[in-house]
């Protein structure tokens, strides 16, 4: 099991490192996607702002991530990682990876900003990634803005903080989290262990 976790330059993704290696993973940090593709899984971290992350995925590399995954490997985004699926935000200037459709835009100012602490998940519907975690659970956020797809059929489950938001996203091979796993104890690592049982497939 060999996953590569894409770094934007924006800060520390040992935490993420760590927990998939306690999973046995092997994880390799990567900066472009120039070389060949011989992984099982790609992680989007949750570190950084979005124009400089959009930038560092689209203009250092000859192979645009659309065609280094195609429709095959299995993408978690996390938090930052999971709103540049989307195709614009209101952080930054910059088109977004545009594979969901969508924007990502400011949580309403009347709430503290950023969310940031532990919240309970609503699950919506069965996904793989949730496989085993029981509904309401509790996972870690550090946010100031929310996705808004245009097919409400993507998200998985959300979180109430005063307004619902999108906690958990799913099209195809791509799986997003606006929460950080690797920050959400037992739930966490049980959902980064769903999301490498299905890089095995």
């Amino acid at each position: 099991m060999k996953v590569a976790i894409f770094d934007y330059g924006a800060g520390n993704i040992f935490s993420l490192k760590v927990a998939l290696e306690k999973l046995n993973a092997n994880v390799d940090v990567i900066t472009s996607f120039d070389n060949v593709n011989n992984y099982d899984g790609l992680l989007l971290p949750g570190v950084g702002n979005f124009d400089p992350a959009i930038r560092s995925i689209r203009d250092y590399s000859s192979v645009q991530f659309q065609d280094y995954v195609k429709d095959k490997t299995p993408v978690l985004g996390i938090c930052l990682g999971m709103e540049m699926f989307f195709e614009k935000s209101e952080e930054g200037k910059e088109h977004g990876l545009s594979v969901m459709d969508g924007e990502v835009i400011l949580l309403p100012d009347k709430f503290k900003i950023p969310h940031m602490g532990w919240n309970s998940l609503k699950i919506l519907k069965a996904n793989p990634l949730l496989d085993g975690v029981p509904d309401s659970s509790w996972v870690y956020f550090v946010h100031s803005y929310r996705v808004k797809p245009k097919d409400s059929s993507v998200i998985i489950a959300d979180a109430d903080y005063g307004i619902e938001v999108p906690a958990v996203v799913s099209k195809a091979n791509l799986f997003g989290t606006q929460f950080h796993p690797e920050k959400s104890g037992k739930v966490g690592s049980l959902m980064l262990g769903n999301f490498l049982r299905v890089c095995k497939k």
